[in-house]
């Protein structure tokens, strides 16, 4: 059912989990992944879909070109879209070369996402992961017992309803 609903989700698009018995009414996930690095990507988001569809809530998947590319979509998702989303996942795989622009880019995504999740009170749950290796991504985003989308999806869910237990947020 997943590889299913996962085809079906073209970006831009939303899905709706058809799993009855809703435990997350009314909470709107947008996931904003990278193409670079598209296999591990892909399994980073497979790893949140599975997480999220199974919770029974609003699913988008934006995809952007690269890591460096995915704080300007998020913060337009956050600034312009209404309604807003209650929570942002923010996905990408930068693996390390010789020179220092894995790390420039690394840093610059991740201070841009705490700041536009500060910024508009919507918790922003980064996992655009920064690797040494293509098997260290590769453990960390197709590996189904540490697939770290999973994990993100969890924090987000967890984050999303604490806000809106606060009354803060989307």
């Amino acid at each position: 059912m997943l590889k299913r609903i996962q085809k079906s989700v073209k970006p831009g698009k939303s899905v709706k989990s058809e799993k009855s018995g809703d435990p997350s009414p009314g909470l709107r996930v947008s996931i904003v992944a990278s193409e670079y690095n598209r296999k591990q990507v892909d399994g980073l988001v497979d790893g949140a879909m599975r997480v999220l569809v199974a919770a029974g809530v609003d699913v988008e998947v934006l995809r952007v070109p690269g890591a460096f590319e995915i704080p300007v979509v998020v913060e337009a998702l956050l600034q312009d879209r209404k309604p807003r989303p209650s929570v942002v996942l923010a996905l990408g795989v930068i693996i390390r070369g010789e020179t220092a622009h894995a790390d420039l880019v690394g840093s610059a995504v991740t201070r841009a996402l705490m700041d536009i999740s500060v910024r508009h009170r919507i918790p922003v749950i980064h996992e655009v992961l920064l690797v040494g290796t293509l098997r260290q991504a590769d453990l960390r985003c197709l590996d189904a017992k540490y697939n770290r989308g999973g994990e993100a999806a969890t924090s987000a869910l967890a984050m999303a309803r604490l806000m809106g237990r606060l009354g803060i947020g989307g």
